[in-house]
């Protein structure tokens, strides 16, 4: 099969039959083998009934139904898993992804041999001090932290070689930062095409401001793991032996001055060195506890529970 279309979606049933009829009159007309994977992040229209009925008329639609919304990353995750062709394209199911640009992607991976190529969206129809402007500010702190660079990380048509997909695990918020995941992963082959952006359709968009929060937060935890993931002790252990020197540099200088110097002067305990001292070296303590437990946390096995389905086909 030359390409899986993935698609996560919540609430979009004016959009799904157009949104399928423009991505088939693509496949047709470049002779593509194809299958579209929609994912129904736990719509409570009539999405999933569109879908069922999209899969009855055309055998290469294929859906998953999540028994509540779940997020966007975790409908990636599952798509991923069930995506069968060679390059696997992802796109929103706004209508504002134009599908008229997946042969051009299908090449740059196909041909080209991209591992991942993000879109692009150089010219935006959406608010500028509501999404443009936050947006490229998150961009550009994400190219900075991460050092892969791209231009619009949240752009959702991208397209993958099928080793890329099975490789990476895409969970809670991450899938903005998938071509960072890619490149922990070992493909560093990214490339980055400009793409067509519309004006939505139908509908209203189901993110908020509170994405970009929830962005940097999500980066944050991406530099960490990065950095710091497969050896956590290298971070904690550090920051707790600079603590525990400071804290120890204190403790000596009071004792010395009590003992040697001042022995006639205030009590140690009334001086604020001695609680500098204190703090510094229970802080310097539970950091190196937390490097501890990140190693052994790194150690244990354990199956994480993502998503329920309640019907796929």
């Amino acid at each position: 099969m030359n390409i899986s279309v993935v698609i996560p979606l919540l609430n979009e049933e004016e959009s799904l039959k157009e949104l399928h009829d423009w991505i088939v009159s693509v496949m047709q007309s470049n002779s593509f083998s194809y299958e579209i994977i929609f994912i129904d992040d736990g719509s409570t229209d009539d999405s999933w009934q569109i879908i069922t009925k999209l899969s009855e008329a055309n055998p290469n639609v294929k859906g998953i139904r999540f028994l509540k919304n779940f997020g966007k990353s975790q409908a990636l995750h599952a798509g991923f898993a069930k995506a069968e062709g060679n390059v696997v394209i992802t796109m929103d199911a706004d209508l504002q992804d134009n599908p008229e640009e997946i042969p051009e992607l299908y090449q740059m991976i196909s041909e080209e041999k991209f591992d991942l190529v993000s879109g692009w969206k150089k010219k935006r129809f959406d608010s500028y001090f509501s999404k443009n402007l936050p947006s490229k500010l998150f961009n550009w702190a994400a190219r900075k932290t991460s050092g892969v660079t791209l231009n619009d990380f949240n752009c959702g048509l991208k397209a993958y070689s099928n080793q890329v997909v099975k490789h990476i695990d895409v969970y809670g918020e991450m899938h903005r930062y998938i071509p960072v995941l890619a490149k922990n992963a070992g493909f560093i082959n990214i490339g980055e095409k400009v793409v067509k952006h519309q004006a939505r359709k139908y509908g209203k968009t189901k993110f908020g401001m509170n994405r970009f929060i929830n962005g940097f937060l999500d980066l944050i935890t991406i530099w960490f793991i990065s950095r710091f993931g497969r050896r956590p002790m290298h971070l904690f252990g550090s920051l707790g032996v600079i603590m525990f020197i400071i804290g120890f540099g204190f403790a000596f200088y009071l004792g010395v001055d009590k003992l040697f110097i001042n022995p006639t002067g205030r009590l140690i305990t009334d001086r604020p060195q001695f609680y500098i001292a204190l703090s510094t070296m229970i802080i310097g303590s539970q950091f190196f506890i937390a490097g501890f437990l990140g190693e052994l946390i790194l150690r244990t096995k354990r199956q994480q529970q993502r998503y329920f389905v309640k019907e796929e086909f």
